[in-house]
């Protein structure tokens, strides 16, 4: 068995000092009642069924496991349970809160702008929107993102009312910079978001050459980076994806997930404004709240009211332990985790055996790996994916799938016949730095999985293929 610290004793003994600041009364409530432990015991049980998403035989979605300083001190912070709404409601979390927030915006080299923790990218990125239609002093209303962006941001245009135009993307999945100078030209759009790591494939767009752009029309430039943003801090990306992120400080606003590569649990994301200013869009004055002092408020720059303080607590305790520095411990575990990509999509270009049977697609640009079934027609493709994610989760190896179009799969020859007009795929993300010293076993497993399955039959008549 494994050695490791004693979590539970030393979240007792942070609880014990805790009581000892703060009085036992001011912190413990309601007993625990006898009957809580049969139901605990089954919600562990019930969790024991979980997906295995620590595990590095884990590529799943784009989930990572909480670091354990995080977890404990989100536990520990759920015994007063502080609301960073009103300073007065969470004093030592809302300061916490605005540390780690300034922390993150100096990674984008800001400072002295606006910011806070909110429940995700949804929400993030809806706020980030809105307050750019609520300053848009003239500008159209429109909003554009590619079409390889969250769906979140058209569901954030009908809710704010506002249209929304989706932009073409290269066969590596990025914003197509012609296309959105055509579309800019047209006079409808005042906000461009730029995608530091789509969701299906991990691409980068060119946010340096889309600020230009953005520069050039007099339009606003939000970066999506919930996925990507802490790359910045990663000193192996190739040099498209390095200049993207490097640029990222000129955009207008910028998401970022703590609870993606930030190691935090959910839900924790991050909303930053560069123009300090804007408090002004937020203001409002309730009659009830921001009463008790003169601390900054952090419900009075937020569109959520109610907020967990231990969101915050945990990403300032983790801030502690793992600064935002390149060559830090932090950086270096998001640079292991691309160095664990780039061994999956190499192997899957060169190993015989992979190559046969699969076509890897573009390559990275962060740890996020796709590759299409070869097959005769798009459908084939597109069935034995399925199959083949089932056998490997069989054997132990848990992937995911991505829907592609056939823009960025066609280039890679996967497919004879496109009897559909996209493919479903096979995808990896490789976000645990541990990933790069299993990735023999990974790979042993995906072969053994690719073994199990036979081939598809689906052949294409000569002429067929050739028109």
């Amino acid at each position: 068995m494994r050695s490791e610290p004693d979590d539970i004793g030393l979240l007792a003994e942070a609880l014990q000092a805790m009581r000892a600041a703060a009085g036992a009364d001011a912190i413990d409530g309601v007993p625990l009642p006898d009957a809580a432990r049969p139901v605990l015991l089954d919600v562990a049980r019930r969790l024991g069924r979980s997906s295995p998403f620590a595990h590095p035989l884990y590529l799943g979605h784009m989930l990572k496991p909480p670091h354990p300083a995080a977890r404990l001190a989100y536990a520990l912070a759920l015994w007063p349970n502080p609301n960073n709404h009103a300073f007065d409601g969470g004093p030592a979390s809302s300061a916490m809160e605005i540390e780690a927030v300034a922390r993150i915006a100096g990674m984008f080299g800001w400072a002295d702008t606006l910011g806070h923790l909110c429940s995700g990218g949804t929400v993030a990125n809806l706020e980030a929107l809105w307050v750019a239609r609520e300053s848009s002093h003239g500008r159209p209303a429109g909003i554009a993102a590619s079409v390889q962006a969250h769906y979140g941001h058209a569901r954030a245009a009908a809710l704010l009312g506002l249209p929304f135009h989706s932009v073409a993307v290269d066969s590596r999945g990025r914003m197509d910079p012609a296309a959105l100078r055509a579309l800019l030209r047209q006079g409808t759009v005042g906000t461009v978001v730029a995608t530091l790591g789509t969701p299906a494939a991990g691409a980068v767009d060119p946010l340096d050459e889309i600020a230009a752009l953005c520069a050039e029309h007099g339009a606003r430039l939000h970066a999506d980076a919930a996925y990507g943003g802490y790359f910045r801090l990663a000193r192996n990306l190739a040099p498209d994806a390095a200049a993207a992120l490097a640029a990222a400080g000129a955009a207008d606003s910028i998401v970022v997930d703590p609870h993606k590569h930030g190691l935090q649990p959910y839900g924790c994301g991050c909303v930053l404004l560069r123009d300090a200013a804007l408090r002004r869009v937020y203001a409002h004055d309730p009659g009830y709240a921001y009463l008790a002092s003169d601390e900054p408020h952090l419900g009075a720059i937020a569109l959520e009211c109610s907020r967990p303080g231990a969101a915050a607590v945990a990403l300032w305790t983790t801030l502690q332990l793992l600064p935002l520095e390149p060559g830090g411990d932090f950086a270096r575990g998001l640079e292991a985790g691309r160095d664990a990509a780039l061994q999956l999509w190499r192997a899957l270009a060169q190993d015989d055996r992979l190559a046969a049977r699969f076509a890897v697609l573009l390559p990275p640009d962060l740890d996020v790996v796709v590759w299409a079934v070869r097959a005769a027609s798009a459908r084939a493709a597109s069935a034995q994916a399925r199959v083949l994610q089932r056998a490997a989760q069989s054997a132990g190896l848990h992937l995911s799938m991505a829907r592609l179009p056939r823009a960025m799969v066609e280039p890679w020859q996967a497919v004879t016949l496109w009897d559909a007009p996209d493919v479903v795929v096979l995808r990896a993300c490789v976000m645990k730095p541990q990933q790069r010293d299993w990735m023999p076993r990974i790979l042993d497993a995906l072969r053994h999985a690719a073994a199990g399955v036979p081939a598809t039959g689906d052949t294409v008549p000569a002429a067929v293929a050739g028109h």
